[in-house]
């Protein structure tokens, strides 16, 4: 072909004030979408806890409790999903482990550990949340307080919810023996896998407040349950205020009726080292 040096210098003026031109700005999409419309972020982890919490199996008794226990928040900030293995220590009546079992899902699965006292204390409430094979993702775990036994590099968290400071409670009336602290806790350590989460959550006592007295309270010091849990090979990972009450001064019994369903709490979260 034959070029045209006319032509070309025509193309070129054209390039040339197309270019200088003003243009109007760019605008992101945000800018450009109105509020209303652009779709909201949901994190996934956030919506499994409020699908469990919200499930309609769970029992009338059992939702009237999770707004005074901040249920959704503490799980969330365990970081416990679909999918995991956890032990539910010292489970009780099973609150968290119905809440648990919808967690966790099909996939996963979950142990409700109780000692026989606990098993006693519980037993009718224990026997409506299990009848006719409800939450079969749930195993039901019992032995003796110095007899417990699990699975090793098993677990993807465990759950401690207002029962550590029974590890120093002693009450031979009941069948409760005396707990060696340091080996249970090794058997837990042991059973998570490196990286799960240990968390726990229990009634403060005032700092410097012995076991012995704690126990007649129902309460732990914090630091004393942190220096515990350390010694035994735990970090600690995570602090949340949302149990907190600063007009709890930790020296009345957690059933004392002034300040029952009120009381100052901790909620830490540990970690298996990796």
């Amino acid at each position: 072909p034959v070029l045209d040096p006319q032509r070309s210098a025509e193309l070129a003026g054209s390039a040339r004030d197309a270019s200088t031109q003003p243009k109007p700005p760019l605008m992101s999409e945000a800018a450009v979408k109105p509020p209303g419309s652009r779709p909201q972020l949901v994190d996934p982890a956030e919506l499994a806890v409020l699908s469990a919490l919200a499930n309609e199996q769970r029992p009338a008794a059992d939702r009237a409790r999770d707004s005074s226990r901040e249920t959704a928040a503490v799980l969330r900030f365990f970081g416990i999903g679909p999918g995991m293995t956890v032990l539910d220590f010292y489970s009780g009546g099973g609150y968290y482990a119905e809440i648990l079992s919808y967690l966790v899902g099909p996939q996963g699965r979950v142990v409700a550990y109780n000692n026989t006292p606990y098993l006693q204390f519980s037993k009718d409430e224990l026997a409506t949340r299990y009848a006719g094979g409800r939450l079969p993702n749930v195993e039901q775990l019992v032995s003796g307080n110095n007899e417990l036994s699990l699975p090793a590099n098993t677990f993807d968290a465990v759950l401690m919810t207002d029962a550590y400071h029974d590890i120093y409670m002693v009450d031979e009336k009941i069948g409760w023996s005396r707990i060696d602290g340091p080996k249970m806790l090794a058997v837990i350590f042991a059973s998570m896998r490196p990286g799960a989460v240990l968390g726990v959550v229990d009634h403060a006592a005032a700092p410097g407040t012995l076991p012995e007295a704690a126990v007649a309270l129902h309460r732990i010091d914090p630091g004393l349950l942190k220096r515990d849990l350390q010694a035994a090979g735990f970090v600690l990972d995570g602090e949340s205020d949302v149990l907190r009450n600063p007009a709890d001064d930790g020296s009345r019994p957690v059933f004392d009726p002034a300040i029952r369903g009120q009381t100052d709490q901790v909620v830490l979260r540990f970690r298996r080292p990796r």
